[in-house]
């Protein structure tokens, strides 16, 4: 899987792994992605890990042309393999149809500020909380030291919920950029007719490589084609 790396890169890698993967599970990257929903549209997508400090800014982007675009922005710090959540936006588009929402966390007001287009609200503060991109980090935090927490609290534009997340134990899976042993991970949701499963390679630590979403039988497909870095 490595093969289209440089020996200098490489020799990076390695080098970051000593200085950073001690501290967190993490470093940063770029990461894309082919996405296919249905088998009838497919697109593209990226993730991107970046860090300034002690502050890391998470993006997720993906387009299918001309029908949509999504894209989601997590910052959040990270205190003794705890992510802290700070600030999170996500927006995407469908056609002609567009919707924005944000939601600012405030550990010193103890408050969680929502903005969903037009209208504000305000969530009750719930210590450890998430949002929908930065639960990612903190699942590889965890199974970096050992395994998954029994809930995740996640907040959205409308309440914090719980979260299950089960580990389903260690499979291959083959993606455009190679063959991975990875970690099956799924979502437990409330609604018997969503599923979301994650494979994530501990060589890469636990980057997801093969992402499945289930919506009522909508199902869209997310493939690793590249990893690079930072």
């Amino acid at each position: 899987m490595l093969t289209k790396i440089s020996c200098k890169t490489i020799l990076a890698t390695a080098l970051a792994s000593i200085t950073l993967s001690s501290a967190y599970a993490v470093v940063p990257f770029t990461a894309t992605y082919s996405f296919n929903l249905d088998n009838k549209a497919s697109g593209t997508a990226v993730r991107k890990l970046s860090r300034q400090g002690n502050q890391w800014v998470y993006n997720f982007d993906a387009r299918v042309p001309v029908i949509a675009t999504a894209s989601e922005k997590s910052v959040f710090s990270l205190s003794n393999h705890q992510v802290v959540s700070q600030h999170y936006q996500r927006q995407y588009k469908i056609l002609v149809h567009n919707q924005q929402t944000s939601l600012d966390f405030n550990n010193a007001s103890k408050s969680i500020q929502v903005k969903r287009d037009q209208k504000s609200s305000q969530l009750p503060w719930q210590a450890g909380v998430l949002d929908d991109l930065n639960v990612e980090i903190q699942l590889r935090e965890d199974l970096k030291k050992g395994g998954l927490k029994s809930t995740y609290l996640i907040a959205d534009q409308k309440d914090i919920t719980p979260r299950q997340f089960v580990n389903e134990g260690s499979v291959k899976v083959n993606t455009p950029n190679g063959s991975y042993d990875a970690v099956k991970v799924r979502i437990n949701h409330q609604k018997k007719d969503k599923s979301t499963v994650f494979w994530l390679a501990p060589s890469l630590d636990y980057l997801p490589v093969k992402v499945t979403h289930n919506d009522d039988g909508s199902v869209y497909t997310l493939n690793l084609t590249n990893y690079k870095p930072s």
